[in-house]
């Protein structure tokens, strides 16, 4: 198969763009799509993501994690794909288009973009942790030293031993200030850390708030990927108004023989 690819990332959260308005990329190869994100044979990316046509909205994103599967919804793949569009003369600075969790609203402003989340209902502490789902199932639970934190070990023992087969995404969290945290994520379908995941940091956003480790509704998150944020208001029933926000910058751009 032959075709153009762009390689994005959003504060170190990578991702290979492919147009496929023409739907000229099968998307049941699986192994294809692995082998793109694989980082010793392939192109290099923690997922694989299709722009498509939608009859409603701006476009479609079709979103595969990088072991081939579709998977749930992707916040820094859905700035990325916002700007990807832009790229493609879509949308110029807002954006209305459907994911797997449903529609979404953005906004672009020279690199950066505001993308609204879905509304998060209930919250449950259990296990250690928080767990929420904020477009994709998330575990939160804090941590004394973060640099210290086996991310890998302990992240992959909570997603399987805690979430069984579908699993969880875990994140670890640690304090900076009353409205900044340090964020280390172990993302499921990877199945190893990130530089940096959207649906974690907001995850994390709203767990604080919602365990009183904040009082902010603008909340800071330090990935170690680069710095994003996150705002939110709260409801009766949860949360709503959450926007993700932060840069999205094109790395290369190739074709794949």
């Amino acid at each position: 198969m032959n075709f153009e690819f762009v390689k994005y990332q959003g504060t170190g959260n990578d991702f290979i763009f492919i147009d496929n308005r023409s739907l000229h990329f099968s998307k049941n190869n699986t192994s294809l799509i692995a082998q793109l994100c694989d980082r010793k044979f392939g192109i290099g990316a923690d997922g694989t993501i299709l722009l498509e046509n939608h009859p409603e909205y701006d476009f479609r994103m079709v979103y595969y994690n990088a072991d081939g599967n579709e998977s749930s919804m992707c916040g820094n793949g859905g700035r990325c794909i916002v700007h990807f569009a832009r790229s493609l003369g879509i949308i110029s600075s807002e954006a209305v288009f459907e994911a797997i969790d449903g529609v979404h609203h953005a906004t672009i402003e020279e690199d950066v973009v505001s993308l609204a989340m879905n509304d998060v209902t209930g919250i449950e502490e259990a296990n250690g942790g928080v767990f929420l789902d904020t477009g994709s199932p998330h575990h939160v639970t804090l941590v004394d030293d973060l640099d210290a934190c086996d991310v890998f070990s302990e992240g992959k023992k909570i997603r399987y031993e805690t979430y069984g087969t579908a699993g969880a995404n875990v994140n670890f969290v640690a304090p900076v200030s009353d409205h900044v945290f340090g964020v280390r994520t172990y993302e499921r379908g990877v199945e190893d850390e990130t530089l940096s995941c959207g649906t974690g940091v907001t995850a994390v956003a709203i767990a604080m708030h919602a365990i009183g480790q904040t009082s902010d509704q603008t909340v800071l998150l330090h990935t170690r990927g680069g710095v994003l944020e996150v705002s939110f208001q709260k409801t009766k029933s949860g949360y709503g108004s959450i926007f993700l926000k932060g840069p999205a910058t094109k790395v290369f751009k190739g074709h794949w023989t």
